[in-house]
């Protein structure tokens, strides 16, 4: 099974700068979708259709805002739009899909961009981990995929000095990180394959960022330990270019 993640930031945006050719492309068989900020209804979701993919979707009640939806070429034994946490849910930023032998998660963690946001940011963190400590009872194989705000380690960010103080590298939420991984038994897929430098999967679209490789690794596909053996092959996937994030991929044998 070949996932990608990717945080579009607004699908309609990301799909006029040629997305469906490359989804035709990379071929994953389940995509992970954060930052959708429309409606289904708002998207003409045929293109997708038309390769092969079920379409699922999560929006937020307020209209262009946030939103995750996960595309999947396999037809999943059962959907779950939301966590039945509401204020998480108000903001659609979880969406999951169980198959066979795994679970896969479509997460958008909130940003931390003032102190108010940030207060909501850490209590959605504490919620989302004691959700899927509970979830992970019944649903032992996760995938949880996407955009997770948090630049885990020194090594995931351009400027660990300068950012130290920037909300997205606090040592509040890389604590979090490190306890949401142990005690949810979840693994980087990522790290667990690849331990050099200068890999990020975010970029600012100031001081030209992108083009001098200045950016965060903020996404993640973090996989249950329980399926360690299963990982096959993990990627970053920079060359796309529909948004200021890029793709992230973990191929798993399921």
């Amino acid at each position: 099974m070949k996932i990608i993640s990717y945080n579009v930031n607004g699908i309609r945006a990301a799909m006029t700068k040629g997305l469906v050719d490359w989804l035709q492309a990379a071929q994953p068989d389940v995509f992970c979708i954060q930052e959708t900020k429309a409606m289904q209804e708002q998207v003409d979701t045929k293109p997708f259709e038309d390769l092969g993919y079920h379409i699922y979707w999560h929006a937020a009640e307020k209209k262009g805002y946030s939103g995750v939806a996960i595309f999947s070429k396999i037809k999943p034994n059962h959907v779950q739009i939301g966590t039945g946490i509401d204020y998480i849910d108000f903001e659609g930023r979880v969406l999951r899909l169980d198959f066979d032998n795994v679970s896969v998660i479509s997460l958008y963690l909130p940003s931390g961009t003032n102190i108010d946001r940030l207060d909501f940011k850490l209590q959605f963190c504490e919620d989302f981990k004691s959700y899927i400590k509970e979830l992970k009872i019944s649903h032992p194989n996760l995938v949880i995929c996407g955009d997770y705000n948090i630049c885990h380690e020194a090594i995931d960010i351009h400027d660990p000095v300068r950012n130290a103080k920037v909300s997205g590298f606090l040592p509040i939420e890389r604590e979090w990180m490190t306890a949401f991984m142990e005690e949810c038994g979840m693994i980087d897929s990522f790290r667990y394959f690849v331990k050099e430098p200068h890999n990020y999967s975010w970029w600012s679209y100031r001081a030209n960022s992108r083009n001098n490789n200045k950016g965060w690794r903020i996404d993640y596909n973090m996989v249950s330990d329980t399926l360690r053996d299963n990982m096959k092959r993990v990627a970053i996937l920079p060359e796309a270019k529909h948004s200021d994030h890029c793709p992230v991929l973990v191929e798993l044998d399921v």
